[in-house]
């Protein structure tokens, strides 16, 4: 029994001056545990006069430890306030309420009618059943105690605007020998009489008592004269509290029940209400009640989830990466906050719970959702990273452009609403088609972005092969020169366009290109080509002096069959300089102008009727001055447009010009060579001279034969001056003019037949003259044009005395003057050339 005391926990509620103990409340609620009952409990309330035994009756019917009269004290008030316990040993949950004694000396009767109608109001909208305790000896009087106290009730149940049904038990309290059976019709019919005369709202005019009340009745004898049958009678009616709220219990009725875990801000509530004098509506309290504690509830769990380590885990793994399982786990931990809120609100009203659920799932919702976004971001970055890839491995493999895009495409987007699926969370409806979207856009832009890349490799691969599959072959056509060079470019310019178009289709054919867009590259690939040549050809236009002389020297220095000529002295110099400034011409007509459309033009015809025939003078006196109807005289060729012409007519007579001074002087050394062939050919004496010396020098000849010393003595001058004319180099001497030669001759003759002598005296005597003869003779030629002034040598000088060396040596020693081998070299070229 201590035991059970103890764990009663009685704890006042409301104080004597009607304060509410809401700490006092909190505490009984968390030591009992009674937030967790949901709404599997009962409230039983007791009412009755002042010293009735109230708080004894309570005590011994649920085992509690409320404050007791001391009988030996007198009669006073024991219990003020209300004072609320729990039934121990009770099923469901019980909380007993005490309330104050009504019609006590000690409030007086102003405050005690206010506090009895205050506290009554506060039973009847709390408990389930009112205890209403009546001694025995007070039934069927008109005056008794307890028609004050039912008067009380049931003015006060007017102020409920939608009131509960509440059983009202009415304990008889020391029964006397009257039997029960006669004592309960009069307290019914007094309980009737009260009711019906108790002023009512229109509403409620003709409503019956038991549409409010349930109405029970029992007695108890007297605790002091018979306590065990007290005890025993007692026993029996705590039976009747067990499981008091389901179907048929004594509690079965109830309505508008608050759950446990509002229980402490209801009756709070409440409690203001009545303090503030107003009617209370219970549904509405109701609503207010199932609105603040649902809410607090959900804004409980809100906080929870945020600070929960699964979620902060999860939050801080998205933001790092791809999370997989992520729509799993998340939905797992919002489910269990979830689950928290409906169990320990789902004995609120369902209309608030719902709201206030769907409030919390909206704002856990709003927590989560970033996270959704940055892996949805995640997942962007990963699919489009592998689009990249799987498109770059399958390029590389040489598999087709559009065929690649769409098949890494598909498995890409396949895959990112795999993950997509993964992600969802089942709470929420949330649409990742704008993120699928911008993935798509964002695979069409670097697709693009690749067959952009992809074509200028390809276009720019056609263009490589283009440039070295017409660069040298052009140059080399060139180089050889002719009438037919442009023809030949135009057919290797179709070749090779033709084989590049043809490769570049089969390789383009990958990229599905559009008629419009292939054509336009096409196009740009041809223009390509042609631009190589026209390159090309303004290339070479800018070495055609070279390409001239070139061409110039190679057919007259050769023969028609390519080998080189010899200068016999019969060739015809005139005829072949004529063939070679031809061909010349040839090579300037060529990279005059673009011929690659096939338009006919006059320019070859032009210039070798101008430059060849002789039609315009290119003579000193013309130079540099333009004739009237001059066709050379002009900066644009007829029929040729101005964007096709590479060598202008004028620049053409500019270019001949150059290209004839540079090439005369071929010219003069092969006059030089046939002349010097000439001399070295025609040595003996014509035939009548040779019949004349034969005639008229028979004598003489016949004279050396009788006598042989006189030829020995021929013999050893010819050989003494064979040695004078090679020590003394006589024809170098003569190189600088006659009158030089002659004085350095002179001086030197002497000197030099005494080296001579000297030698030949060594020789016989064995001892020879390790002196050059040749060191003497440059000493004396230093010495005497040291003494003798020299005139100034020109290039033109230079090149006569070194073509007359060059005659010289093929003759054999045979000597012409430079003066006489210009003078014959500019005869011949006047005859060849005026």
């Amino acid at each position: 029994m201590e035991e059970e005391e103890e764990n009663c926990c009685s704890t006042q509620l409301i104080d004597g001056n009607g304060e509410f103990n809401f700490v006092g409340l909190e505490k009984f609620m968390k030591a009992m545990k009674f937030s967790q009952c949901g709404l599997s409990y009962a409230v039983v309330a007791i009412m009755g006069p002042q010293s009735s035994g109230k708080s004894t009756l309570l005590n011994h019917l649920f085992y509690t430890n409320l404050r007791e009269m001391d009988a030996f004290k007198g009669r006073s008030q024991t219990t003020k306030g209300i004072w609320i316990a729990k039934a121990v040993g009770i099923e469901p949950f019980t909380v007993v309420m005490d309330l104050e004694g009504t019609d006590g000396r000690e409030r007086g009767e102003v405050d005690d009618t206010t506090f009895e109608k205050q506290s009554a109001l506060f039973a009847l909208a709390v408990a389930d059943v009112v205890i209403i305790n009546m001694w025995c000896h007070d039934i069927g009087r008109e005056q008794a105690s307890n028609k004050p106290l039912l008067k009380i009730v049931f003015q006060v149940m007017m102020r409920l605007f939608s009131p509960r049904k509440t059983t009202l038990l009415f304990v008889i309290r020391d029964k006397t020998k009257t039997p029960f059976e006669y004592l309960e019709p009069i307290l019914r019919e007094d309980i009737q009489k009260i009711w019906d005369t108790v002023s009512k709202p229109p509403a409620h005019m003709d409503t019956p008592l038991s549409e409010f009340f349930n109405v029970e009745v029992t007695a108890l004898s007297s605790f002091e004269e018979r306590e065990e049958q007290f005890k025993e009678q007692v026993a029996q009616l705590r039976q009747r509290f067990f499981n008091s709220i389901y179907p048929g219990g004594i509690a079965g009725d109830r309505r508008a029940v608050v759950p446990a875990s509002g229980f402490s801000f209801s009756t709070r509530q409440i409690w203001k209400v009545i303090k503030e004098n107003k009617d209370l509506d219970l549904p509405a309290h109701k609503v207010m009640v199932a609105t603040v504690r649902c809410e607090e509830i959900a804004n409980e769990k809100f906080s929870l989830l945020a600070s929960d380590e699964d979620w902060l885990a999860l939050e801080q793994a998205v933001h790092a990466g791809p999370v997989q399982g992520f729509g799993r786990k998340l939905s797992s931990i919002l489910d269990a906050y979830l689950s928290e809120y409906d169990m320990e609100a789902v004995y609120f009203e369902e209309g608030v719970r719902n709201a206030k659920r769907l409030l919390l799932k909206s704002k856990t919702l709003q927590l989560v959702h970033p996270a959704y976004i940055t892996l949805l971001g995640h997942l962007r970055s990963s699919a489009l990273t592998n689009f990249k890839i799987q498109l770059e491995q399958k390029l590389s493999r040489g598999e087709g452009f559009v065929a690649s895009v769409n098949s890494c495409m598909q498995s890409s987007m396949l895959e990112f609403d795999k993950h997509c699926s993964d992600a969802v969370i089942k709470h929420a409806d949330w649409d990742a088609s704008k993120i699928r979207e911008k993935l798509q856009r964002d695979m069409q832009a670097h697709a693009s972005s690749v067959r952009a890349e992809k074509l200028s490799q390809l276009i720019a691969k056609f263009e490589k092969q283009l440039s070295a599959r017409l660069g040298e072959p052009v140059e080399s056509l060139f180089d050889t020169g002719g009438k037919d060079t442009w023809a030949s470019i135009r057919r290797l310019l179709r070749r090779e366009t033709d084989a590049a178009v043809s490769g570049f289709s089969t390789a383009a054919a990958g990229f599905e290109l559009d008629q419009e867009g292939f054509g336009k590259m096409v196009q740009n690939l041809r223009d390509y080509a042609r631009s190589v040549v026209v390159k090309e050809a303004r290339e070479q236009s800018g070495k055609a002096v070279i390409h001239m002389k070139d061409k110039f020297i190679m057919v007259f220095n050769h023969d028609n069959d390519s080998l080189p000529r010899v200068w016999t002295g019969k060739e015809d110099i005139k005829a072949i300089t004529h063939e070679a400034r031809s061909a010349a011409v040839s090579i300037l007509s060529v990279l005059a102008a673009v011929r690659l459309d096939e338009k006919p033009d006059k320019i070859e015809n032009v210039l070798s009727s101008m430059l060849i025939d002789g039609s315009v003078a290119i003579s000193s006196r013309s130079r540099g001055a333009g004739i009237i109807g001059d066709p050379l005289a002009s900066s644009t060729w007829e029929g040729v447009p101005p964007e096709n012409t590479l060598i202008s007519p004028v620049q053409c007579k500019s270019i001949w010009r150059t290209f004839t001074a540079e090439t005369e002087y071929v010219v003069t050394q092969a006059i030089s060579a046939r002349e010097a062939y000439k001399r070295s050919n025609n040595w003996l004496p014509p035939a009548w001279a040779i019949m004349a010396m034969v005639v008229l020098g028979f004598n003489e000849f016949m004279f050396l034969l009788r006598n042989p010393l006189y030829m020995l003595a021929l013999f050893v001058i010819y050989l003494f001056g064979r040695a004078i004319w090679e020590q003394m180099d006589i024809p170098g001497e003569f190189r600088n003019g006659t009158l030089a030669g002659l004085i350095s001759v002179a001086s030197r003759f002497f000197p030099t037949v005494m080296i001579l002598l000297r030698q030949l005296a060594a020789k016989a005597q064995g001892h020879p003259d390790h002196e050059p003869a040749t060191h003497t003779q440059t000493l004396a030629s230093q010495s005497f044009r040291s003494q003798t002034p020299t005139r100034t040598t020109t290039s033109s000088s230079t090149m006569d005395s070194s073509v007359s060396s060059n005659d010289s040596s093929e003759t054999g020693g045979e000597y012409s003057s430079p003066q006489l081998t210009r003078r014959r070299v500019t005869n011949v070229e006047h005859e060849e050339f005026s």
